[in-house]
């Protein structure tokens, strides 16, 4: 796959998750609880609009990533500071999704650890890698045009 084919499937990735958070917002509790905020689903419970507002926020900066991914891949206008916002948003997915590794030993060791976490966490870790391969493939085609 080429760099513009990576950072486009990171993008609908992160759209993809975007979505999944409105949705949450509308699910409540459960979705909370469900996808590890369970400290906000006793807020939501109460019908607070905390959890709300800060799913809000996420849903809007998976879109910012899904929107700098297809920047970067060449798909419409080039949006400001394009390579660090990648390299970052790359990196904030690769080392979010680390974090598989440890859960991997939790579960191989019979630890009572939800196995979708390590889904999570391994499907951040694959978005990092697309945007950093992505990134690195496209390096030379990012440059800084006034």
């Amino acid at each position: 796959m080429n760099g513009k084919t990576l950072l486009t499937l990171g993008a609908w990735l992160n759209f993809g998750i975007a979505l999944l958070h409105a949705i949450i917002i509308f699910v409540g509790a459960p979705g909370y609880a469900y996808f590890g905020a369970a400290e906000l689903a006793p807020l939501a419970e109460r019908g607070s609009p905390i959890p709300a507002a800060i799913t809000a926020v996420l849903v809007l900066i998976f879109i910012a990533f899904g929107l700098y991914a297809l920047s970067g891949a060449g798909r419409f206008r080039r949006l400001p500071l394009l390579k660090t916002a990648l390299i970052f948003i790359g990196a904030i997915f690769t080392l979010r999704g680390l974090a598989v590794i440890f859960e991997i030993i939790y579960l191989a060791r019979g630890l009572e650890y939800p196995l979708r976490y390590a889904v999570f966490s391994a499907v951040a870790l694959i978005i990092g890698l697309l945007y950093l391969i992505g990134t690195a493939q496209r390096w030379n085609d990012l440059k800084f045009k006034p």
